[in-house]
């Protein structure tokens, strides 16, 4: 009995690592051919049978798409609305997630419920009741237009992720705060925050990820050409470029290393997060 239970163990751990490994081949194969696509010259991109390994990679695509069609500038323009969006959502979403974990006031579970259904909406249904209301606010055709939105849009995931995290940090260890006198936004600043970096950093990179991909409110209210944001660029990029896979594959090369560098750079916090949002239910 015991020798059939070691090979249905091993035999379990086997299925479980191949499944993982097909699972990261299917992932990283696409990435694998943009890449490759990306150092090929025009006359070799769409070869049969396709080559993973390019027998003359040149950096010229990447050199062309960067410098063509403005595309630095958009990069620039996607980099700060990314940058204030996540800094706006993860710190507001964080001051009401402390309030929701902490405070108790009335209609305290109606407000949370009403934010709660807020993700049940699928974000394209919103786009015109957006657009009216940033036709009121005059914030059409410019980047606070899409700062301000995304943040909205973020609010409601942050929150409901922070809040579950604050529950958790022992309230004994406020109390010995508010013993020496500490108000709430002392706690906020001084113990809470310093304890959540890994639940921060998992909805950092949650909240980067969406505003820096984001392409549909993006084209809605964005007609200005300097104040396109990366996604748009691509997608006129790869109009203009109809037959020059290269220079679209850069490009998309291009626009993917900020998402890949924010990973690795809170890689650890990130799964910390992920981690203890799984433990703690």
């Amino acid at each position: 009995m015991v020798v059939g239970g070691i090979h249905r163990t091993r035999a379990l751990l086997f299925s479980r690592t191949a499944l993982l490994t097909a699972g990261a081949v299917l992932m990283t194969v696409p990435f694998a051919y943009m890449l490759s696509t990306s150092l090929k010259p025009d006359r070799l991109v769409l070869e049969v049978p396709p080559r993973f390994l390019p027998e003359h990679p040149t950096t010229a695509n990447y050199t062309g798409a960067w410098t063509s069609n403005d595309f630095g500038h958009y990069f620039l323009n996607s980099v700060v609305v990314a940058a204030l969006t996540t800094v706006v959502a993860v710190s507001l979403s964080a001051m009401m997630a402390f309030a929701f974990a902490r405070f108790r006031f009335p209609g305290r579970r109606l407000l949370f419920g009403l934010l709660l259904i807020g993700l049940m909406v699928p974000a394209i249904m919103l786009l015109i009741p957006q657009f009216l209301l940033a036709k009121k606010l005059m914030l059409l055709d410019s980047l606070a237009g899409l700062v301000v939105f995304y943040t909205g849009g973020n609010l409601a995931l942050n929150t409901f992720l922070l809040r579950s995290f604050f529950q958790d940090i022992p309230f004994e260890l406020e109390e010995a705060m508010i013993v020496d006198g500490a108000g709430p936004w002392s706690r906020f600043r001084r113990l809470i925050l310093p304890l959540s970096r890994p639940a921060l950093a998992t909805v950092g990179i949650f909240t980067f990820l969406a505003s820096w991909d984001e392409f549909a409110w993006a084209l809605t209210i964005i007609n200005d050409p300097g104040k396109r944001t990366l996604p748009i660029a691509i997608a006129l990029f790869q109009g203009q470029h109809a037959t020059s896979w290269g220079l679209v594959f850069a490009a998309s090369v291009i626009a993917v290393v900020p998402v890949i560098a924010i990973f690795v750079a809170f890689q650890r916090q990130f799964v910390s997060g992920i981690t203890s949002g799984a433990l703690k239910g």
